[in-house]
């Protein structure tokens, strides 16, 4: 086992990747020179030359583009867009060919493309650069959304998508980047199909990824300090999403709660409880409970930010009542 930082997890699996495969590439802004905007990149453009590490134009929408026009013909990018909100200005290259070229070609053409972008809220960005849209992505057929919440995914995610025949979202919440934790030694490739159970429990499910699962594992020991046993299950995969998990889960513990950093109206949030109660309807003693962000754009203030955002005494509120413990 090593410690290694969230940072330096995504930086090694890029360059373990860079070495096994000549065709796969690095592109997006600042990558290069500057090491990336959050420095997940840095250090590559010294090893593998600018021909592999190359920085871009400012225009999301043209080096998408020609990530998605390089996958097509073969090559392996990985395409880093800086944060969540500039994805939306290559919206159309994203939605309109990256997801839908494999099926208006008739499975002639794939896109084994992987896009990485920095999302979430909690680091005084205000409402332009906090967003939490991982869920929007979610809701296209043709994509594949990962979300990697453990040093141990940051590591072993990237691999496995650059093996899928179709693009992948990577989203990499920005509170994450300098947190650390053990890396096995020999860490492998993450599967993208399943769940994880990041603790077990018996009396209430609690869902959540990315960003807010180390807020929920925190709420899980206080309310263990209660006599209430909460399962944690980190989703790691928002498309598709692992109902074999969460319906065996629910099961077990006849309560659920879906603690989702975005916000409440459309959310992943409301889709994971429509899918519970269409699923679990009967093993359920409660009705499924969801802790979101409040719907605001987001405050620049630390206090109003923190008070917008899901923490720990919420997740801690709603999951006491639904158990009928509060």
């Amino acid at each position: 086992m090593a410690e290694t930082t969230y940072r330096e997890a995504l930086r090694e699996a890029m360059r373990d990747a860079l070495r096994r495969d000549e065709r796969v590439f690095l592109m997006g802004e600042d990558v290069g020179r500057y090491g990336g905007a959050f420095g997940v990149s840095l250090g590559l453009l010294e090893e593998f030359g600018p021909e592999r590490i190359r920085d871009t134009p400012l225009s999301e929408s043209a080096f998408v583009g020609a990530g998605i026009g390089a996958a097509m013909n073969g090559m392996r990018p990985i395409v880093e867009i800086m944060t969540v909100n500039f994805s939306l200005l290559a919206l159309d290259q994203i939605m309109n060919n990256a997801a839908t070229l494999r099926h208006m070609s008739a499975g002639q053409c794939g896109v084994p493309l992987v896009i990485r972008m920095t999302t979430g809220g909690g680091r005084q960005l205000a409402a332009q650069h906090s967003h939490s849209l991982e869920g929007w992505y979610a809701h296209i057929p043709g994509l594949r959304i990962a979300v990697p919440a453990t040093v141990a995914d940051a590591r072993g995610m990237l691999w496995t998508a650059l093996q899928d025949p179709d693009p992948v979202l990577v989203f990499e919440h920005g509170s994450l980047y300098n947190t650390s934790g053990d890396l096995p030694d020999g860490a492998g490739p993450t599967d993208l199909d399943r769940a994880g159970i990041r603790r077990a429990g018996r009396d209430v499910t609690i869902v959540t990824y990315g960003g807010t699962l180390g807020k929920t594992l925190t709420a899980a020991e206080e309310l263990a300090d209660d006599g209430i046993d909460a399962e944690v299950i980190d989703l790691r995969v928002l498309r598709p999403l692992d109902d074999v998990t969460l319906m065996e889960s629910v099961a077990r513990t006849h309560h659920a709660l879906v603690v989702d950093e975005g916000w409440r109206s459309g959310s992943l949030a409301a889709e994971i409880t429509t899918r519970i109660v269409e699923q679990a309807f009967y093993e359920l003693d409660a009705p499924v409970g969801r802790v979101c962000s409040a719907e605001v754009p987001l405050p620049y203030a630390q206090h109003l930010e923190a008070a917008a955002l899901p923490q720990p005494a919420g997740i801690v509120r709603a999951a006491r009542d639904l158990v009928g413990a509060s």
